[in-house]
């Protein structure tokens, strides 16, 4: 019992030593800046740091084979991305432009070429760091962080196989994962003449305009040049049917300068559309129509299809409003939708009966 005791004693003051420490480590930190927080502990960092490096400090330890991948995906990915990893439908195509010749030079040929008609992801990326990183932390779209390593090790090899870059029997692990590296068609793609790159050296962070008093107003824009604004036809027929986002008509002088215009009046106008409010304002704010189109079936139902489907239907404006707010599957398809729970019960209930009227 007395040794029990001793233990027990021993133990609490570990912890209490652990608990002072960490104190001190803030009340340091908030000593330099008083009133603007405290240094994060190390295991609050610890928390955040789960990126991989190009140079694969960070990745997990693990493996997945190409033929356990193609399972994976055909079950989680090719309903947005296509079995092949070529579907334009919904997002950019992750495979093709990419030749063997590419894999072995290290840089894509097709990047240059006026007739490739779409960059794809493995056309870009330079490291498969990147391409590994950016599948555990953020896909499936729906349920982000829910691949384990050895999952997106061998998603990572199915999307490299049926790129050519490795064979289809192949295992990825954690291993041999440089060796690919070595592989990737625009691996030589990317510069590293920037601080940025090397930690070694001086960070890129020379900046002297807003360094100490930040009182000057710095304008950071984009345009292009008036003989170059429809060189690829008007821009406002390219766009695909679903985001929230528009392109302008090029085939017109850009708005600034229209006759009558001004900064004054296009201040306003910015004013004026920033407060927009109402049902398709919301659609659009909220980003619903990333997912749904007017009259077109994307991830989910077009709201013509569900206007359709509940019409004439006795409580359907409860039924939606509580689906909205909580999210859900198995109506329209697998793939789920998720809960926009920050909506409030009035702009919910006017989103759902602007829906329910078909959008009118």
């Amino acid at each position: 019992m007395y040794k029990l005791d001793k233990l027990t004693a021993h133990i609490g003051f570990a912890a209490f030593l652990a608990f002072s420490a960490q104190i001190s480590f803030a009340q340091s930190d908030s000593a330099k800046f008083p009133g603007i927080g405290r240094v994060a502990t190390p295991a609050e960092v610890a928390a955040w740091d789960i990126d991989v490096r190009p140079d694969f400090k960070g990745l997990p330890k693990g493996s997945g084979s190409v033929e356990k991948g193609q399972v994976i995906w055909e079950a989680k990915c090719a309903n947005c991305h296509g079995t092949f990893g070529e579907s334009n439908e919904i997002f950019t195509p992750i495979i093709g432009g990419t030749t063997t010749d590419d894999v072995k030079k290290g840089r894509v040929a097709s990047l240059s070429d006026s007739k490739q008609p779409q960059r794809t992801t493995i056309m870009k990326v330079a490291t498969v760091s990147s391409l590994w990183d950016y599948i555990y932390r953020a896909m499936p779209w729906n349920a982000p962080r829910s691949l384990s390593a050895d999952e997106t090790y061998a998603l990572v090899a199915y999307l490299l196989s049926i790129a050519e870059v490795i064979p289809d029997d192949y295992v990825l692990s954690n291993a041999n994962i440089s060796d690919v590296q070595n592989k990737m068609p625009n691996r030589n793609g990317m510069t590293l003449k920037h601080g940025l790159w090397n930690t070694k050296g001086k960070p890129d962070v020379n900046g002297s305009t807003c360094m100490s008093n930040c009182v000057a107003f710095i304008q950071i824009g984009s345009e292009l040049p008036d003989y170059a604004r429809n060189a690829h036809g008007n821009i406002a027929e390219q766009n695909r049917q679903y985001g929230p986002f528009r392109g302008a008509d090029s085939t017109k002088p850009p708005l600034a300068k229209l006759p009558g215009a001004s900064a004054e009046g296009l201040a306003h106008a910015s004013e004026t559309h920033a407060v927009v409010k109402g049902p398709a304002a919301l659609f659009k704010n909220e980003n619903c129509s990333a997912c749904h189109a007017m009259s077109a079936k994307l991830v989910g139902p077009s709201i013509t299809d569900i206007s359709a489907k509940y019409q004439g239907q006795s409580g359907a404006l409860d039924k939606l409003m509580a689906k909205v707010k909580n999210g859900g599957s198995g109506i329209w398809g697998p793939i789920p939708m998720p809960p926009q729970a920050q909506l409030s019960d009035e702009d919910r209930k006017s989103l759902v009966t602007w829906i329910l009227s078909g959008g009118k």
